[in-house]
């Protein structure tokens, strides 16, 4: 008698917010098959006809957004995604190479579910999907992802989905031009100052979308921008560095430049667009909480012109600097702190109806666009920022970072839970102020020096400070965040800190 196989679990590629892995090794063109049936089946139809019904496998007139970065595998799972999806009756709006950005304006220009093949700033050999509902709204495992999976496992084990009838049609659209209109109606730079700013595209999609939005290839008019392109070429292999801007190395030969040609900026996105980095005319790289303050005010000054009464809310997680909800409370809105993570943020957008959210990690999510993740709006507002004021970009940005940060630092330990209690005690021992929203918060005493009651006081020679302990989801890791009112008490602060997490390595 032989034995069944055992079901196909699709776990190890199915993440929390997206699907990812390693291509062919852990997922090819079949699984892709499989996967576009399964989100026309929860996605388009279920979102269709919730109740089920007879109606439910011919819903003529549904469709889905599918896009691609320039990753050697996309366009053949792509076309096998698509298929899967037309198997089910679903018709496919191809988009081609675009950035997520631009996959989140095409599900929300034509109110359509998308899905966009990229592994974001992976390695080569990965791909992925990230998938949202209609109106770029986001899909994580509670609100889908896992139905997707669990529907894609079970077409496999079944030899493939279930055709119906009639398939679903397969037409291609340009949303390029309409992604750069849409974002230059949100900030208009034709009146800046003349720019000279430098791109780092790192071979991925900013080398399209760059020159649509910032430039006239798209066919938009010409604005006061000289551009200067580093690795536009399209290329999926990464040949000059990883499409990471947040690891330094890979903003070096960034920061080289603007100094050698005297810019006044650059700009450095990662592989799929959805995020970007600043770098001054120093070539000194702009902490992503400087970004989210900056913009974060000029949200709020459009929407008190548009709304003078307007409630205005801001989202930022508990990891950015504490200078952004001080300066978004200073300026009469209201600041909201969610966990880390693109879900938290997403949500908590769409419960406050906030203007604008900011993270650490430079994801920057508007309201304006559909409450999904822009880099390349963002940094639109640097440049007009820049643009409007005479003073250098490191001048500007100074205003909004005036505490010393020490930036993410990961420790291997053999029992995080262990270490998180040593350094609990020690600090509660002290009168430190606890908070556990996501990880653990520690900040200052209350009443010594000039230490604040809850972010670190602006007095000069202060002590305040607080930290963030958060252990990884995946690895036996625990992340350190510091943040002071000098670099001299973040460096103590950091060091104590990583004594007492590291004591028994």
């Amino acid at each position: 008698m032989t034995t069944p196989p055992p079901p196909t679990d699709l776990s190890h590629i199915v993440k929390a917010y997206d699907v990812r892995g390693v291509v062919p090794d852990q997922w090819d063109e079949r699984t892709a098959r499989a996967l576009g049936a399964a989100v026309a089946d929860v996605l388009v139809l279920e979102a269709a006809h919730p109740a089920g019904g007879a109606d439910r496998a011919a819903p003529r007139g549904r469709r889905l957004v599918v896009g691609h970065d320039m990753r050697p595998s996309s366009p053949g799972l792509v076309d096998a995604f698509a298929a899967g999806a037309q198997d089910r009756g679903v018709d496919v709006v191809l988009v081609g190479l675009c950035s997520t950005d631009g996959l989140y304006y095409a599900s929300g220009a034509l109110d359509a579910p998308g899905a966009m093949f990229t592994a974001s700033h992976n390695p080569a050999q990965y791909n992925g999907v990230k998938l949202c509902r209609a109106g770029a709204r986001p899909v994580s495992l509670d609100t889908g992802l896992a139905a997707v999976r669990d529907h894609a496992a079970a077409s496999l084990d079944a030899g493939g989905p279930e055709v119906v009838d009639e398939r679903g049609s397969r037409t291609e659209q340009d949303v390029l031009r309409g992604y750069g209109e849409h974002l230059r109606s949100l900030v208009d730079l034709s009146g800046s100052r003349p720019l000279t700013v430098v791109v780092d595209a790192g071979n991925g999609m900013a080398g399209l979308t760059v020159p649509a939005v910032l430039g006239e290839a798209a066919g938009l008019p010409a604005l006061p921008l000289d551009v200067r392109p580093l690795y536009f070429e399209l290329d999926g292999t990464f040949p000059n560095h990883e499409a990471n801007p947040l690891e330094p190395a890979n903003l070096v030969d960034l920061q080289r430049a603007v100094v050698e040609q005297g810019a006044d900026l650059g700009l450095a996105f990662d592989g799929d667009a959805d995020r970007c980095f600043v770098v001054d005319e120093r070539g000194d790289a702009v902490s992503p909480s400087a970004v989210t303050a900056l913009v974060a005010l000029r949200e709020v000054a459009r929407e008190r012109v548009e709304d003078p009464g307007a409630d205005v809310v801001v989202i930022h997680n508990l990891i950015t600097s504490r200078v952004v909800p001080e300066l978004v409370a200073g300026a009469g809105a209201t600041p909201v702190r969610t966990r880390v993570g693109h879900s938290y943020i997403k949500e908590e957008m769409a419960r406050t109806g906030a203007v604008f959210g900011g993270e650490h990690s430079a994801h920057y999510y508007f309201r304006a666009f559909w409450g999904a993740d822009t880099g390349m709006l963002a940094a639109m507002h640097v440049l007009a920022a820049c643009g409007e004021d005479e003073r250098p970009l490191s001048a500007l940005v100074a205003d909004y970072a005036p505490y010393a940060a020490s930036g993410e630092i990961n420790s291997v330990v053999d029992d995080v839970p262990a270490a998180v209690e040593r350094v609990r005690q020690a600090y509660a021992a002290r009168g430190a102020g606890f908070d556990d929203l996501d990880g653990m918060t520690v900040t200052a005493p209350v009443g010594s020096g000039d230490e604040a009651e809850e972010a670190p006081a602006r007095g000069p020679g202060g002590r305040a400070w607080w930290f963030n302990l958060r252990a990884s989801n995946t690895e036996p890791l625990l992340r350190l965040n510091v943040e002071g009112v000098d670099a001299a008490t973040t460096a103590a602060v950091r060091d104590e800190v990583l004594a007492l997490v590291r004591a028994d390595a």
